[in-house]
């Protein structure tokens, strides 16, 4: 194998790991959110769809309607309008998945992986200006709602997609003024750069070494505010005005079988990425407390040395970890709270979540200043 050849195979690991986690995230949370709920509301839940094996029906938990639900898309009958735009009205779905898709590019599950003399950063689009990167891959993806409502010739999608255009600009807005703090505090646009930064001890003249700076520790209210704009961005419970059962609107009402099918899955890839967004600049990332590059070292003074892929499959497996729970609470808020009106959620978006975002980042500015950090 060349020289070429082989450096393109070893920087094709990161992307390969991003689109087998993401898209298998992306389907297991179709089966998630059936257990999930179901727990909650202490119901049976997803255990209905079975297969039968000599003469034994085998349920495995309901993992297997995440099957059933992909063959019944499949077969469904594929039904477009007849005044609708045909390609406008096929290419929705793709850009929505796309868009959900390509946001979680840029962020780190690792630090850097050393193999065969090489040294790999654990991320699939390693950019300077990765948060801006991974904010417009979000906001690209209000052209698929916006395409599905206005193509589908439909009064009540062109509705829902003005609601979800609407509900994402202001939670965008939100989020990007909310990562702003967290920009001034490790002052990197690079989420690799930030997730290193939170590796390092906070405030080491009082606590020392005990406690590293995790942007939920250095920016609290901005990680309320940033989760909260995200929950708003993923279109779901509570903020799922743009697809309102009851009031029969949505950008996706005339869509049937696996295009329907994409949309759903475009919105667990955003939950993916807002849970993901979340651990790389609130939850330390891929750090693991007192883990260093060569093993754990502990602030009484012990040390235990541990081998290089050792230390990054540890710090793998604490990235997805994070991002599990993270998803789970997410799931708990959508079978919590009730949904809001859409003029509530407007109202909360440019009302609350702006302001406050802004004024995190004038009082960030003011205590960076006092500590000689401006």
């Amino acid at each position: 194998m060349s020289e070429v050849a082989l450096t393109l195979l070893l920087q094709a690991i990161p992307v390969a790991f991003v689109m087998f986690v993401v898209l298998n995230f992306g389907g297991l949370l179709t089966w998630v959110e059936r257990k999930q709920s179901a727990i909650m509301q202490d119901r049976i839940g997803a255990n209905r769809a079975s297969i039968s094996v000599f003469g034994l029906r085998i349920r495995i938990l309901g993992l297997l309607h995440p099957l059933a639900d992909a063959v019944k898309m499949l077969t469904k009958e594929d039904f477009t309008p007849a005044r609708a735009d045909v390609l406008m009205f096929k290419l929705a779905p793709f850009v929505s998945v796309f868009f959900g898709l390509a946001a979680f590019a840029s962020i780190p599950f690792g630090d850097t992986l050393q193999i065969m003399g090489r040294e790999i950063q654990l991320q699939a689009v390693t950019l300077n200006v990765g948060i801006l990167y991974v904010l417009a891959m979000i906001s690209l993806g209000v052209y698929g709602l916006m395409m599905a409502g206005w193509a589908s010739a439909n009064n009540y999608a062109l509705l829902g997609g003005q609601r979800a255009a609407a509900l994402m600009i202001s939670a965008e807005i939100a989020i990007g003024a909310s990562i702003m703090g967290v920009v001034m505090v490790y002052g990197s646009l690079n989420m690799q750069d930030i997730a290193r930064g939170q590796g390092q001890p906070l405030l080491p003249q009082i606590f020392g070494s005990w406690i590293p700076a995790w942007g939920v520790l250095t920016q609290p209210a901005a990680f309320i505010l940033f989760l909260t704009a995200g929950i708003a961005s993923t279109k779901r419970i509570p903020f799922d005005t743009p697809e309102g059962e009851s009031e029969i609107i949505g950008y996706f009402v005339e869509y049937s079988g696996m295009k329907f099918g994409m949309f759903a899955m475009a919105d667990f890839l955003e939950t993916v990425v807002i849970a993901g967004m979340t651990t790389a600049l609130f939850l330390g990332g891929w750090q693991v407390p007192y883990l260093q590059a060569s093993g754990f070292v502990f602030p009484w003074g012990a040390s235990v040395a541990l081998p290089h892929l050792v230390v990054t499959a540890l710090q793998v497996v604490a990235f997805l970890t994070k991002v599990v729970v993270m998803i789970w609470f997410l799931m708990l808020i959508r079978w919590t709270l009730p949904r809001f009106r859409y003029d509530q959620a407007m109202r909360l978006g440019w009302l609350a979540l702006f302001p406050l975002s802004v004024l995190n980042i004038l009082v960030t500015a003011l205590v960076l200043l006092a500590v000689g950090k401006g």
